[in-house]
């Protein structure tokens, strides 16, 4: 019998209310069937929570087992902790599962570790059991993948005698083992194993370091000797860590053997006994004959780009294409609800900010959900499969010459549909600084939200002609932006790596799982749970947001102004001169409206770029969203209906505006350094509310605004006065 905490009911991961219960921590390097034998102990998908002080995702539920001696029921926290392959941590993310499992930082020690061992890799998933045994931690070995490696260990049981901690053969996916595993999770909370034993011997010369460093230990931390070699493989310059005092710091800089000596002992003998003791075990290799032949595809240098292309084109098309019958039945959704509450309210100012404030702000956000769903989808199908493994190795030479690996690949191609869910997917990447880095640059990305806006431009300012006969203009610059925003987005990456967001490249380790079946109850449960972090977390930032670009619309009333439209009206006998004064009102009021006035302040910052204050306008009502840019520029020029790029109203007033001395306002360079602003600016609060709620601070998100906002600044600027001393307009 299993049960989950409900949402938000249960506090922090790491500190349970009742001291009684026993806490539990799943551990275990990345592809080992954690996330199943979580699912299956816990019912299904639990808690999700960030570890304190770092935005590290911990998954926490609840199992209800039977007490070893009394056969009474036994409720236990469970706690899945990153996945990793060694405790050596050099970023804080790494530092996350020593913390947790050493009870390091005021955290509360598991009672017990239950540790998932992929029995086709055993000896490299050893290696952690390995480094937990030394430290005295309590475990319970999961076995997993035991229908895969059976002929190559035919007796799992000898592994308990030479890890002296109880070992369970499982099948994750089918559900076998699980109660053996209940009844030795029992049986290690009753009867703990706590063995504080090396396998291997140091030599003399770290044997004196470890010494040194343990008598630097901070107050509060295990005094071990495990304890002290993991200080000296972890701690020196370049890493990432937090919380270390600076006593500790200065007893590992004083080491007379180097970082790299001390890790190649400490690895090398402990792979030596493993060789030695595990190795016999083992008969052969597990048999996986479809792996092999399938990579010589997916990740031969020719044929795995063809193939990954084609995957990826068929990804996007879902993103565009799956999933706009759904954001056009979100949209249409709230336009019922909107024009609902707009019928059955008074008309006053608070159903202003219901209608346009509250309910457009909600939609604004909900729109966001079926890319976010359908990308998470086949995002979980790629990972469970085992090819966004493939992918990341694929990609990783290219990135690396930017500053990152492979694994930041996919969530780029993504922001091609929308920054909000490729930022989001970024979690996919072991380190902050990877992270961080490819959040940064992502939305550089030509998102589909720019898209509305490129298609008015080019309609509008550029001929729909061809260019010596075959290459049309119109078409080659919407190419020309998809390739200028991708080149832009890496080099970006390149100078930010070098200079803001700096960090020690590290190589980029990665296990090539076997290919397998998705499961699909599992990539249900984690898209749905992303889904709805984005929906209460990154929504709630999204809908204030919202709320304060309305009232800068919306704001001040002229109540003279309208009485004279009004009254207008009132005598009108024209259908079309009534509908012609209602948007004449319209335009009027956004003019004189707080955006209105902040667009002819903006104008003197613009007017270098070739906009004036109405463009102004529109590029304060896109920061709600970029598609806003065309809906504000109708409004403005006084366009009713419903106006899209499509609109041959709105492009012909574009088209007709003119300077004071009839010279055309909006040229094709105009155009062209307007698009360039777009493809480079951040005009996105979704965004910034997504970056926001990732880094878990406003820092970044303040950084990417500003460093956007100049580049895009910069480059129209260089593009407008260039062309302009060019000789072109």
């Amino acid at each position: 019998m299993s049960s989950c905490h409900a949402p938000g009911s249960e506090p922090g991961p790491a500190t349970s209310p009742d001291a009684q219960v026993p806490l539990i921590a799943l551990a275990g390097n990345p592809n080992t069937g954690k996330t199943t034998i979580f699912n299956r102990l816990c019912g299904g998908i639990g808690r999700v929570g960030n570890y304190p002080g770092v935005t590290v995702e911990l998954l926490t539920g609840r199992v209800e087992l039977t007490h070893h001696k009394t056969g009474s029921p036994l409720e236990c926290e469970v706690v899945d902790i990153p996945g990793t392959y060694s405790l050596v941590a050099r970023s804080a993310e790494e530092q996350v599962s020593i913390d947790f499992l050493l009870g390091l930082r005021g955290q509360r020690q598991p009672d017990l570790v239950i540790v998932c061992v992929d029995a086709t890799n055993l000896l490299r998933n050893l290696y952690l059991v390995l480094q937990m045994r030394e430290l005295g931690i309590n475990v319970v070995v999961a076995l997993t993948m035991m229908d895969e490696a059976q002929d190559t260990l035919a007796n799992p049981e000898a592994l308990v005698d030479l890890l002296k901690c109880p070992v369970v053969p499982m099948v994750a996916r089918s559900g076998e083992g699980f109660d053996e595993l209940r009844a030795a999770i029992a049986l290690g909370l009753a009867e703990p194993h706590h063995e504080e034993r090396w396998r291997w011997e140091p030599s003399d010369e770290l044997s004196r370091e470890i010494q040194r460093v343990r008598t630097r230990l901070p107050e509060g931390w295990p005094d071990e000797d495990a304890l002290a070699l993991w200080a000296l493989m972890s701690v020196g310059q370049g890493d990432n860590l937090d919380h270390i005092p600076d006593s500790l710091r200065e007893a590992v800089a004083a080491s007379r053997m180097s970082g790299e000596a001390v890790d190649d002992e400490a690895i090398r003998s402990r792979y030596q006994w493993l060789d030695r003791t595990a190795q016999p075990l083992l008969s052969g290799y597990a048999k996986r004959p479809w792996t092999k032949r399938v990579d010589g595809v997916l990740i031969h240098p020719v044929w795995g780009f063809i193939s990954f292309l084609g995957i990826m084109f068929l990804v996007f098309q879902s993103l565009f294409a799956w999933a706009d019958p759904a954001i056009s039945l979100v949209e249409t959704l709230f336009g019922v609800i909107g024009n609902f509450a707009s019928s059955v309210l008074p008309a006053s100012i608070l159903t202003d900010l219901v209608v346009e404030g509250i309910i457009g702000g909600v939609g604004s956000v909900v729109v966001f959900l079926p890319q976010i769903l359908l990308l998470f989808f086949l995002i979980g199908l790629m990972e469970d499969s085992g090819y966004l493994a493939r992918v990341a190795f694929l990609m990783d030479r290219l990135m690396k010459l930017m500053g990152l690996h492979g694994r930041a690949f996919v969530p780029m191609l993504s922001g091609f549909a929308c920054a909000v869910p490729a930022i989001m997917a970024t979690r996919t990447m072991e380190r902050r600084r990877d992270r961080i880095l490819t959040m940064m640059v992502v939305p550089l990305m030509t998102c589909s939200a720019r898209l509305p806006v490129y298609t008015l431009v080019i309609g509008a300012l550029f001929p729909a002609k061809t260019i010596m006969g075959f290459f049309p203009v119109q078409g080659g610059l919407m190419i020309s932006l998809y390739f200028f925003s991708i080149f832009i987005s890496l080099a970006a990456a390149w100078v930010l790596s070098k200079t803001v967001i700096r960090g020690k490249t590290v190589p980029l380790l990665l296990e090539l799982p076997p290919y397998r079946m998705p499961h699909i109850s599992d990539v249900l449960r984690m898209m749905w749970g992303r889904a709805k972090y984005f929906l209460t977390e990154a929504g709630t930032v999204i809908l204030a947001c919202t709320i304060v670009m309305w009232a800068l619309l919306a704001f001040p009333k002229q109540p003279e102004l309208e009485l004279a439209f009004q009254e207008q009206i009132a005598v009108s006998t024209s259908t079309e001169e009534i509908a012609g004064l209602e948007r004449e009102l319209a335009g009027q009021l956004l003019r004189e409206s707080y955006a209105g006035k902040l667009g002819q302040v903006m104008e003197p910052a613009i007017a270098p770029l070739g906009f004036d204050w109405k463009v102004g306008i529109g590029l304060i009502g896109a920061f709600a969203a970029r598609e806003v840019f065309v809906a504000t520029m109708g409004v403005v020029y006084n366009v009713g209906g419903e106006v899209d790029e499509e609109s041959i109203t709105l492009r012909e007033h574009i088209r007709a505006e003119k300077r004071d001395d009839g010279t055309p306002l909006y040229t094709p360079l105009m155009g062209l350094s307007l698009m360039v602003f777009f493809a480079l600016a951040c005009q996105c609060m979704s965004t910034l509310a997504v970056v926001k709620r990732e880094t878990d601070g406003y820092r970044w998100p303040a950084f990417l605004f500003a460093y956007m906002t100049t580049l895009a600044w910069v480059s129209s600027f260089f593009v407008y006065q260039g062309g302009k001393l060019l000789g072109f307009e």
